[in-house]
């Protein structure tokens, strides 16, 4: 990165300064300019919203999991960016998160699933394969990664891995309900996110569960044009450069598998990032192509000029790819 690609980061939105100065710069966490930054970042009227929004923890019955406007992805949003368990606001969270727990160990949200979809019809809470992951990262980025709880999650989920990555699976409470797809196809979406969670932890960032996963991923890749279970396609919406990491597309998708050195050396994922890259404009600097609405008034979240968390995020990716080749 050159220096004027660097200015413009530092001097944007203090969660982008944050993760560019520690992230990308490499600067000690002690520093009095990453210690300015996260004092900013903290203090800002987005994260300071975000987290009041999510004192109301768990929001409302849960209905898509796509739904960019659901707290559990919120959650994953201010973990991401750098806040921490004791940080203002966050303490109320993760007590609320802590209430329900399920006998298996992943952490419950309200849920109704129709009958005519394998449900009870019921208002109840439950847990699924596309929500349980997040909730679990996050808490485990908030620096509650050693906790007992979250441990016992996280075990419990990583064991539901299979040859070609991860399934839907949901809790007991939903009864047979499973998504529009065939039961012995892998989900892509629960796949990458549980990826997400293993990079949390060294043993099982090199693991077997973590090896089948990034496998059956790049497949799905390579073989895009005919393999898309459960819905999850590669097509061009997913290719669409988007922000923040909320559902399954190609940033999301790329700066999870960048975090394991299987998956960069791989030509595959080489060809995903170079994809990307390519998209930069000649400041270097990247736009999104598809927004969140519920996410309007971010810089990321409208369509017609260079964001820098967006930017921020290809450049850590690429950083990545550069390291321990």
């Amino acid at each position: 990165m050159d220096n004027k690609l660097i200015k413009i980061l530092i001097n944007s939105d203090p969660w982008t300064e944050f993760r560019t100065r520690v992230d990308l710069l490499d600067e000690p966490p002690e520093s009095a300019e990453v210690l300015s930054a996260r004092g900013k970042m903290i203090t800002h009227p987005g994260i300071d919203s975000l987290i009041n929004e999510l004192t109301g923890w768990p929001g409302i019955v849960l209905s898509s999991h796509k739904s960019a406007s659901q707290l559990f992805h919120k959650l994953s949003f201010i973990a991401d960016v750098g806040i921490k368990k004791d940080d203002p606001g966050i303490s109320a969270i993760t007590g609320k998160i802590l209430e329900h727990i399920s006998p298996e160990g992943p952490f419950q949200l309200p849920m109704n699933i129709p009958v005519h979809f394998g449900g009870t019809g019921q208002d109840q809470y439950a847990w699924a394969l596309c929500d349980a992951p997040i909730i679990v990262y996050s808490l485990a980025k908030f620096g509650l990664s050693h906790d007992d709880r979250i441990l016992k999650a996280k075990d419990y989920l990583t064991r539901l891995g299979r040859e070609n990555g991860y399934p839907c699976a949901v809790s007991k409470e939903l009864g047979k309900f499973r998504g529009p797809g065939k039961k012995d196809d892998p989900c892509p979406y629960a796949t990458m996110i549980m990826l997400k969670l293993m990079n949390l932890y060294d043993k099982d960032r090199e693991s077997e569960y973590a090896i089948k996963s990034i496998d059956s991923l790049l497949k799905l890749w390579a073989q895009s044009k005919a393999l898309h279970p459960y819905m999850f396609y590669m097509g061009t919406d997913f290719r669409k450069l988007k922000a923040p990491l909320i559902w399954y597309d190609i940033i999301h998708f790329a700066d999870t598998l960048s975090n394991f050195q299987y998956a960069k050396n791989d030509r595959r994922f080489k060809e995903i990032v170079s994809s990307i890259d390519q998209k930069a404009d000649k400041n270097g600097l990247f736009t999104p192509e598809s927004e969140w609405k519920a996410w309007k008034g971010w810089d990321f979240g409208q369509k017609k000029r260079p964001s820098t968390w967006l930017t921020f995020l290809v450049y850590r990716i690429k950083k990545r790819m550069e390291r321990n080749k």
